[in-house]
């Protein structure tokens, strides 16, 4: 049982790291953020551009959600301040017992919020796109693998994020050889990239007669789902326009008007020229969107590269495992990077991931911190 000290060590404590969420966090800023994006969402012509319209509800209903979280954070500190001290002038044992139990509750939830200040790489913020693959361990891997992609999507489901199944390879025999899926929450990204690597199981494999013990390896890989564009607006300042007269076979001249266009790309040098058309204007017209197809397909090119550099090579097999799944001869799930273990492994295939989630989270913070000091 607390007593009257203790709970005053410990809410000084919960106010303190409060204080430092809400000084990350921003609230004015979130405030301006919200106004912001509530006139942009009522706006009469925001559904003109679906896609627009969807990103702008998305990001407010995320602030709103963030400026809410905190509020009701503040506001359980202070009830619960107010019980201890109404629990400790009536010496009342029932009502410290409740305290004790809302102190418990409001240190896992401020440390749910106070991981999500941590979150703060160029990519963080955005979903995620996780690739599962099986590895070494023949029809057990690929067993193992669909076992990764239902706890992951458990996972999301306990959160209320919304995922979607992109694509799956099946084996000949059980289970998958791959699949890939989206996880479209705000920070799905900076949550989930600390499950990358490769994940070992080891059990009793339901594929052998015999029944022997068995080692398998998946490879996870998590990378961010960049914004993609279909038009690509160009800088006057940015090409340079020559004008010529159109040509025939052999050099001879087709056209006695300086109609067709050259369009050069300054800042790549990609050059685009034009003169089908009969006129000037069609031509650059014409010149401009194959430019800026040109340039859509650069870009892509240089989002895929980005995206194989942050995935990284995951090889899933032995020597490079970050979690190991053991169901025999006992049965724990340790992350073998932040050393966080639990035993109830059906919880962690059902999705509960949050423990492991938030102990790499603040490992990799760590990390950098260490690399920079």
């Amino acid at each position: 049982m607390f007593v009257a000290t203790d709970f005053t060590a410990a809410l000084e404590q919960l106010s303190s790291t409060f204080a430092s969420i809400r000084a990350v966090t921003n609230p004015a800023a979130l405030e301006a953020r919200i106004a912001d994006l509530s006139e942009k969402a009522s706006a009469p012509d925001l559904w003109n551009d679906p896609d627009e319209a969807q990103k702008v509800t998305s990001q407010l209903s995320h602030a709103q959600n963030e400026l809410g979280r905190l509020t009701r954070m503040g506001q359980r500190i202070e009830d619960l301040e107010t019980l201890v001290e109404m629990a400790t002038e009536e010496d009342d044992a029932e009502t410290l017992a409740e305290a004790e139990r809302e102190l418990a509750s409001l240190r896992k939830d401020l440390g749910e919020m106070e991981v999500r200040t941590l979150l703060s790489g160029k990519y963080d913020e955005r979903a995620a796109v996780v690739t599962i693959r099986s590895g070494a361990g023949g029809v057990d891997a690929a067993d193992w693998a669909e076992m990764l992609l239902r706890m992951y999507l458990r996972w999301a489901e306990r959160h209320g994020f919304p995922t979607k199944v992109l694509d799956t390879s099946y084996a000949e025999e059980a289970g998958i050889k791959s699949a890939t899926f989206e996880v479209d929450a705000p920070y799905a990204y900076g949550t989930l990239s600390v499950e990358a690597g490769t994940h070992r199981l080891v059990r009793i494999s339901p594929f052998d007669n015999q029944g022997r013990r068995q080692t398998s390896f998946a490879a996870v890989e998590v990378i961010p789902l960049i914004e993609q564009t279909d038009h690509i607006e160009i800088p006057e300042s940015e090409i340079r326009v020559d004008v010529f007269r159109s040509s025939g076979p052999g050099g001879q001249s087709v056209n006695t008007t300086d109609s067709a266009v050259r369009l050069t790309h300054l800042p790549t040098g990609i050059v685009v020229s034009m003169q089908n058309e009969k006129s000037q204007i069609q031509n650059r017209a014409a010149a401009l969107r194959v430019l800026q197809s040109r340039l859509l397909l650069l870009r892509q090119e240089q989002e895929q590269a980005e995206k194989r550099a942050l995935a990284g090579d995951v090889k899933a097999s032995w020597g490079d495992q970050m979690r190991s799944y053991v169901l025999h001869p006992y049965q724990m799930v340790k992350d073998l990077r932040t050393e966080y273990e639990v035993g109830n492994t059906a919880a962690v295939f059902d999705g509960d991931l949050d423990g492991f989630i938030d102990a790499g989270i603040r490992w990799r913070r760590q990390r950098e911190q260490s690399a920079t000091s």
